[in-house]
């Protein structure tokens, strides 16, 4: 009977092994150890076209001023009418020891395109401007009522010229970016009025103070009172906690859905790959069109 209590011994420990191994693999990965099944197109300098990514300008805007990014989806037709993702970028110079980092540039924006998959809607990357320097602002945080004065410009534009649906304007961002959708998005009501909705991913205006003016709990407050009840998602890695707490002290009917990353990352390279949680925010996005 020795050999059957071995092999039974043997069988537990398995067992044991696999559960705790089962156990692990629920733990939060490295979300770059996940494959992506979406690449972002590079920025060209071609004349804007269905499936490419170029620099364009307001109408405003010179040949030698400021530009943004602008992307024309797969299936773009010039008699088309389409939604369009404006989406702001990550503040430059952040990497981690996960892998992530941001260099704070609009060609390095990622949610406008995986959120579409490429299609279907158009989708902008817009600057950071102070009211001296017309150029994109990497790490700062630029003047909030310059860069919303280029916003507005921007979306009028796309939407005049490029097919754009100034009733279906979706306002996205990374952290850097999603405090944007508050401080820029909301800086007033005329800006504030053009969104059908707003997601940001990683951070949210008024959950505590940054070092750019106004970040304060009542500034942002007023901010947010723009936006009254539209849609808004709020995404970020580990834990939502500290956000819900936020918006349940200052604003409990806020039409809000957050969705935690079980992931330590602090990026936005999530919306690129086949995962629930973009699943998710795609969902609220068709929602979110579709009323």
């Amino acid at each position: 009977m020795t050999w059957l209590k071995i092999l039974t011994a043997h069988l537990l420990a398995l067992v044991i092994a696999q559960a705790t191994l089962a156990g692990e693999f629920q733990q939060p990965q490295n979300l770059n150890d996940i494959p992506s099944d979406l690449i972002v197109p590079k920025v060209t300098a071609d004349e804007p076209a269905a499936g490419k990514r170029v620099q364009d300008r307001p109408s405003t805007e010179s040949s030698t001023g400021t530009h943004y990014l602008l992307y024309l989806p797969s299936d773009w037709k010039p008699d088309g009418h389409y939604p369009v993702i404006v989406e702001y970028p990550g503040r430059g110079g952040f990497s981690n020891q996960y892998g992530d980092h941001c260099d704070g540039s609009l060609e390095g924006c990622k949610l406008g395109y995986g959120l579409s998959g490429g299609k279907g809607m158009i989708w902008i990357t817009l600057p950071f401007l102070d009211a001296k320097t017309p150029i994109h602002q990497v790490r700062e945080w630029g003047d909030p009522e310059t860069t919303a004065a280029y916003c507005r410009a921007a979306v009028k534009h796309v939407c005049a010229r490029w097919g754009g649906d100034s009733k279906a304007v979706i306002l996205t961002g990374f952290s850097r970016g999603s405090l944007a959708c508050g401080t820029v998005g909301l800086h007033d009501d005329e800006t504030a009025g053009l969104w059908r909705g707003i997601l940001g991913h990683s951070h949210f205006d008024g959950v505590r103070t940054w070092n750019y003016p106004h970040s304060d709990r009542p500034s942002a407050m007023a901010r947010l009172a723009r936006l009254g009840n539209r849609p808004l998602f709020i995404s970020q890695e580990v834990s939502t906690d500290d956000i819900r707490r936020y918006l349940d002290e200052v604003k409990p009917a806020v039409h809000a859905q957050l969705l935690t990353l079980p992931y330590p990352n602090h990026t936005d390279e999530w919306v690129l790959k086949d995962i629930p949680e973009r699943a998710t925010a795609r969902k609220w996005l068709q929602g979110v069109l579709e009323h």
